[in-house]
């Protein structure tokens, strides 16, 4: 059976969030999403067919896009989806969208999705999609740790209300969510439009559940060769992903000409400007960590093992692709926190490169730690195996 794709859009109060999904269940690409929002009477989703159900729970959009608000518990009302949102026994929705609330941590819902015995069967997380304020975004940054984390964690970074200020302050905070999440591809949103396209099929795995392109989720690239961990580095490529995803998809909306254009002045007006010193960016490590060698599996489990059970909390995205010791295929694996997914085996390498890439977003966590944790098991799994092999 394949598993139904969830895409979860978060980011703090005020931050856009609404306006954003208005415009997203317009378009075609939502017509067979269902959308679960946490607070329907805040919300006020303007393209509504019904306001109400006799529970007050169930609404539908004009393009036959469905709503449901969660009033119960996540998991319960993931279940109870297939059975609400069906006729004739099929089930009228292929994709899920959830809208967190503003101070809403991610992992919890991540956790319920790969853990609960009745979801981890039917839905996979395909990707975290962040609005950030570009007007008030700094100093949400600066003053809560909750925002910093929900860029950090992010698969797309929409960056909101363009419109409402200068070119400089805009490039300070795209240079600084840079530092955050350099994986992340960052797009500039005016009046809240974004197409559909941009933030769907964000995961490993297309919409009919087959493997996709591993290059583009890894986006190993961003991580290499500067230094993320540090919050005044600056970098050349910021935009590059965002320009990469969109240039498959053909809009003939002048808005998003305008919206290349101010990714683009953005991006030249970086390298002039550094955000300030500030502890919650401070906090935050973005690395890639290549291994040479092949893993031998007991090594890559038990480290992994550990970093988790002691610094679970402190990892906030962990995602590679792994050349396992005495298996053919490559390993892809993908963790949030302290819940690591079901390793997947590709049927084939994507390239030549036949090294273990691991890329790391932590807090507090660094490049030093992660390698030597590292060295630590792979001495201890070579004294084990030399003792074996002299008794």
């Amino acid at each position: 059976m394949e598993l139904i794709p969830v895409t979860l859009l978060t980011g703090f109060l005020g931050s856009g969030k609404t306006t954003v999904l208005n415009r997203l269940v317009q378009q075609l690409e939502m017509a067979d999403a269902l959308v679960l929002i946490n607070e329907f009477g805040e919300v006020g989703l303007d393209h509504l067919l019904v306001a109400h159900s006799r529970e007050d729970v169930v609404v539908e959009m004009s393009n036959g896009c469905l709503c449901c608000t969660i009033r119960k518990d996540l998991a319960r009302t993931l279940k109870d989806v297939h059975r609400r949102f069906a006729r004739g026994g099929r089930r009228r929705f292929n994709r899920v969208v959830i809208e967190t609330t503003g101070l809403a941590d991610p992992a919890p819902i991540v956790h319920t999705l790969a853990t609960h015995r009745d979801l981890r069967d039917r839905y996979r997380l395909d990707g975290m999609v962040t609005t950030i304020d570009a007007r008030n975004g700094e100093a949400t940054l600066d003053a809560h740790v909750e925002a910093v984390k929900q860029a950090a964690m992010a698969d797309r970074l929409l960056i909101t209300k363009t419109d409402l200020v200068e070119s400089d302050a805009l490039g300070r905070l795209t240079g600084r969510l840079q530092t955050i999440n350099p994986g992340a591809g960052r797009i500039l949103v005016s009046h809240g439009d974004v197409s559909a396209s941009r933030i769907l099929d964000l995961g490993l795995f297309t919409t009919d559940g087959k493997i996709g392109d591993v290059r583009r989720w890894l986006n190993e690239e961003r991580y290499r060769d500067d230094d993320h961990s540090h919050p005044h580095a600056h970098h050349a490529h910021q935009h590059e992903e965002a320009h990469d995803h969109e240039a498959g998809h053909s809009h003939g909306d002048d808005h998003e000409h305008e919206t290349h254009a101010n990714e683009r002045a953005a991006h030249e007006d970086e390298d002039h400007h550094e955000h300030d010193v500030n502890l919650h960016d401070d906090e935050i490590r973005a690395f890639c960590f290549t291994i040479e060698d092949p893993v031998p599996d007991r090594v890559l489990t038990e480290w992994l093992d550990m970093l988790l059970s002691l610094m679970g909390p402190s990892m906030l995205r962990i995602k590679g692709i792994l050349n396992v010791k005495g298996v053919d295929r490559p390993v892809v694996i993908h963790g949030v926190q302290h819940v690591f997914h079901p390793p997947v085996e590709l049927n084939a390498w994507p390239d030549e490169d036949r090294r273990s890439r691991i890329v790391f977003i932590t807090r507090a966590v660094g490049r030093e730690t992660i390698e030597a944790t590292f060295r630590l098991f792979s001495e201890v799994a070579a004294i084990r195996a030399e003792k074996l092999g002299s008794s």
